[in-house]
């Protein structure tokens, strides 16, 4: 979700915070503006990626992956795609959430995606992979919770600039061998899960024939997935056949995907949301879309009654709680937002997310009353998502407040480890290690990223 960050807290990292409907949306910037490379951006969103989650489940189960090894990053592009990078991330475009014809077609790629992590499959192209600015790149987009070092973390979207272009071209690019291979260990497992194959096979028909267009009239996917005919006969004849092709996925799926592609178009593109979905939509996801576009305009009169609406129809949904709390939040309505932004941890206490962005509401009051709350939830955040640049950011606000230097160092060096920039850990851990008792959880910790600030930078 998108949030404000205090004047001061903006100047101390440096970034240019953008306030964003419903979702929020918040854009950092990773280099000069006089740079031409162009910049990948990601989003972070609790309810985006748990509806991911919810979707991967079963393939993580009959696969033998762990999920939560399996790092996932939303990539704000509007083309199809998605690839693996550096063993188990898995980065899917959000053009590809909105052009998405149904839950099948996802789960269907997502098999596709897990096929190639558990085929040990690597990103082509050496060069890029070795080059300094591809390490920055994986730095940043696989600590996944970089994205939130701009200041936001909750159901909303957190955009950052992730370091240069990935490439649609030979950077993500998979051998047709591969593809193969990552089709059959798909089918495979959607079969052991019990999961039709209809959705993949409609995917890949929608994009058949692009092998025959130049390629900067052809999809993202098809450039890194090499798709031929062959591939599309494999994947029909295997639906023909399987068992599992007239299974339907849990109902529960379509609205769940409903909602993911109105929250995204609410937040991404307002404008064709409000005309979408109009005033007298009355299903759960059009209203959604709607007061997150609304409150995109800065329309709160009509945004906060549908929210609050929404949440009298589902008092259990916790994205819709987290959402009114970055509405309210967003225009300096600050303890207003802390009862539903409560209300959504209590719901889904889980979510790092959630915890962080209620503790940066806590944080934004300036009561120092509500600050071991707010450490309390950072710390549950920083235990689930240990790489997330922002969370460590306001913990050291929290030291800073109470006066804990030492601890404040430590913080800092955790940030700046999150971040990638291992000169100024090391700066921060020294100060950390020589301050803080010895043999304390601080200490050992300052003493770990200092040694690891020793150790060459991994290529």
């Amino acid at each position: 979700m998108t949030l404000r960050l205090p004047r001061k807290l903006v100047v101390k990292i440096r970034i240019l915070a953008v306030a964003l409907p419903a979702l929020a949306l918040v854009v950092v910037s990773a280099a000069p503006a006089e740079a031409q490379e162009r910049r990948l951006q990601f989003i972070r969103d609790a309810e985006i990626e748990h509806t991911i989650r919810t979707f991967a489940e079963p393939i993580f189960d009959v696969s033998g992956i762990s999920g939560d090894s399996v790092e996932i990053a939303l990539v704000k592009d509007n083309s199809l795609n998605a690839f693996v990078a550096g063993g188990m991330n898995l980065f899917i475009h959000t053009g590809l959430l909105q052009e998405s014809e149904g839950p099948g077609e996802l789960v269907g790629v997502i098999a596709h995606e897990i096929g190639h992590i558990a085929g040990g499959h690597l990103i082509r192209s050496q060069e890029a992979m070795e080059g300094a600015s591809a390490q920055a790149i994986l730095s940043a987009l696989l600590g996944i919770g970089a994205a939130l070092a701009t200041g936001e973390a909750g159901a909303g979207a957190a955009i950052i600039g992730g370091g240069q272009e990935m490439a649609r071209r030979n950077y993500l690019a998979y051998s047709r061998a591969q593809e193969g291979t990552a089709d059959q260990a798909a089918l495979n497992y959607m079969d052991q899960a019990g999961i039709s194959a209809r959705g993949l096979l409609h995917f890949l028909e929608r994009l058949a024939g692009q092998d025959l267009r130049p390629t900067d009239r052809q999809d993202a996917f098809v450039r890194t997935h090499p798709l031929t005919l062959d591939r599309i006969e494999s994947v029909r004849y295997h639906v023909e056949h399987s068992a599992s092709s007239d299974k339907k996925l849990p109902a529960e799926y379509d609205e769940m995907h409903a909602r993911m592609k109105a929250k995204l178009l609410g937040f991404v593109q307002p404008q064709l949301a409000l005309q979408r979905y109009r005033d007298t939509d009355t299903a759960v996801a059009p209203r959604y879309g709607r007061a997150i576009a609304l409150y995109q305009r800065g329309d709160l009169k009509q945004a906060l009654p549908i929210i609050d609406q929404l949440i009298k129809e589902e008092p259990a949904n916790p994205f819709f709680y987290e959402l009114k709390g970055q509405v309210l939040l967003e225009n300096s309505r600050v303890p207003e937002s802390l009862a539903p932004y409560r209300k959504s941890v209590e719901l889904l206490p889980d979510s790092a997310l959630l915890r962080s962005a209620l503790a940066h509401a806590l944080i934004e009051t300036n009561d120092d009353s509500v600050l071991e709350e707010a450490l309390r939830n950072l710390k549950v955040a920083a235990a689930k998502e240990p790489r997330t640049p922002f969370t460590w950011r306001l913990i050291a606000t929290v030291y800073g407040r109470e006066n804990k230097q030492a601890m404040l160092s430590y913080a800092l060096a955790e940030e700046a480890m999150a971040r990638g920039d291992r000169q100024v850990a090391r700066f921060h851990a020294e100060k950390a290690e020589k301050a803080l008792p010895a043999g304390s959880p601080g200490w050992i910790r300052a003493q770990d990223i200092r040694t690891a600030t020793d150790r060459p930078t991994p290529r």
